[in-house]
């Protein structure tokens, strides 16, 4: 997996949605079944409180270890020619440099598997065009996918990601929403922003779902115009969770991973071999 170009070869996959409903699962679960199915993974965490590595797999030890690009100074500094936060007016590059920053910061979570941990763009330091703004950006936009390339990145939660520019470009978003009536509206909403920005494919996942029936009923009365796909309620996850392990750990006959697996199944496996 190469930076820099405008070629198209791979997909692009974001992951997005309100806070607290499943993006990171998700996102790692999604993660390892690219993977097993021996596509090139990059995973990237761009939420505020990153924590996709533990939830990969990644031991809590070199987890902790993990500094967040946007946290990078100097890194952003030398590619923007501007230090974050250094107030208004600054001249900085929008097109930094970035060809090397995959290569130099992803952490091998396993053979075909990468993690670029960017972090997120705090609302009370940066504006909407800042350096650290740009470098992610960039970033993201810049990655040359070939064939069997595929990018997931798990995004801050709600509608910043749309507002910063930073979901253009994307083949595929999967807005996972949880069960309720307020979480669907804002998941329609941020499908609807997705649209517009020229988004190839926009997916519903409700996640945690106890009632299948009454989980699908109340999608159908907030908007059916979106294809839409359910992921059980799991013990196993909440399970992992406690004991500060990955979902690579989940049992192979975890509700979580069969619904994801049958997600990928539905939605993705055409560009398998």
């Amino acid at each position: 997996m190469a930076l820099l170009g405008t070629g198209r070869g791979g997909m692009r996959v974001l992951v997005a949605g309100k806070g607290g409903a499943g993006k990171t699962t998700i996102t790692a679960l999604l993660s390892h079944i690219f993977s097993n199915e021996g596509f090139n993974v990059l995973a990237l965490d761009t939420d505020s409180i990153p924590n996709l590595a533990l939830t990969l797999g990644v031991p809590r030890e070199k987890a902790r270890t993990i500094t967040p690009l946007i946290r990078n100074g100097d890194l952003i500094e030398e590619r923007t020619g501007a230090r974050p936060g250094g107030g208004w007016g600054l001249l900085f590059s929008l097109t930094p440099n970035v060809e090397d920053v995959v290569d130099r910061y992803a952490l091998r979570v396993k053979d075909n598997l990468k993690l670029l941990v960017i972090g997120g763009i705090d609302g009370s330091g940066e504006g909407c065009l800042c350096p650290a703004v740009a470098f992610a950006r960039a970033l993201v936009r810049r990655l040359l996918l070939g064939r069997r390339d595929v990018v997931i990145v798990d995004s801050e939660a709600g509608a910043e990601v749309f507002g910063r520019g930073l979901a253009e470009k994307f083949d595929y978003m999967l807005c996972v929403c949880e069960p309720t009536l307020k979480s669907l509206d804002l998941g329609v909403k941020l499908c609807n922003m997705a649209v517009e920005l020229g988004v190839g494919n926009v997916i519903v996942v409700i996640n945690k779902v106890v009632d299948y029936d009454a989980a699908y009923r109340l999608y159908e009365e907030v908007s059916p115009k979106y294809p839409c796909h359910i992921v059980r309620y799991d013990e196993n996850v909440l399970k992992m969770d406690v004991e500060g392990r990955g979902v690579d750990m989940l049992p192979a006959d975890s509700p979580a991973l069969l619904d994801v697996r049958s997600l990928f199944e539905e939605f993705f496996s055409g560009g398998r071999k």
